[in-house]
C-alpha cells in the first residue's frame, strides 16, 4: 500500500464504537430524527471527528438513515455513536410520528376493499 493510498487511512467501524456492536438504547429507528443541541459550556470531552460531523449534519432535524448515508457508515455504527451523543446531551431525539390514525385506517381499508372489487 502506498503512502498516499486512502484505504490505509480508513477508520474501521469497530474503532468508532470502541468495539461495541450494540447500542446502549433503543431510541433509534431508521426514520427517527435527531437534532444537535448547543454544546454545554462544561463539556469536558471532545467528540470524535465522526461525532463532530454528525453534529454539523444535525443542525436541523435529520433522519438516522440520512446521517448514515452522509457519513457512508453502517446504520448500526451510526446508532451507537448517536447513543453516545444523546447520553452526553449533545443531541435530541424525535421519534417518528404515527403515519395513520383510526380515520386513516378506515379509509385505507375502504380503498383496499374497492381495489379488491375491481
Amino acid at each position: 500500500m502506498s503512502g498516499g493510498d486512502t484505504a490505509g487511512r480508513l477508520v474501521r467501524p469497530f474503532a468508532l464504537t470502541g468495539g461495541r456492536t450494540r447500542p446502549s438504547r433503543a431510541d433509534f429507528t431508521l426514520i427517527t430524527t435527531v437534532t444537535a443541541v448547543d454544546p454545554q459550556p462544561d463539556a469536558v470531552t471532545r467528540p470524535q471527528p465522526e461525532q463532530t460531523r454528525i453534529l454539523r449534519l444535525c443542525t436541523e432535524p435529520v433522519a438516522v438513515a440520512e446521517v448514515a448515508a452522509h457519513l457512508d457508515l453502517p446504520v448500526s455504527v451510526v446508532v451507537i455513536m448517536l447513543c453516545d451523543l444523546l447520553e452526553a446531551g449533545r443531541i435530541t431525539v424525535h421519534p417518528p410520528h404515527p403515519v395513520c390514525g383510526i380515520a386513516d385506517l378506515d379509509l385505507l381499508q375502504k380503498v383496499r376493499d374497492g381495489l379488491g372489487r375491481l
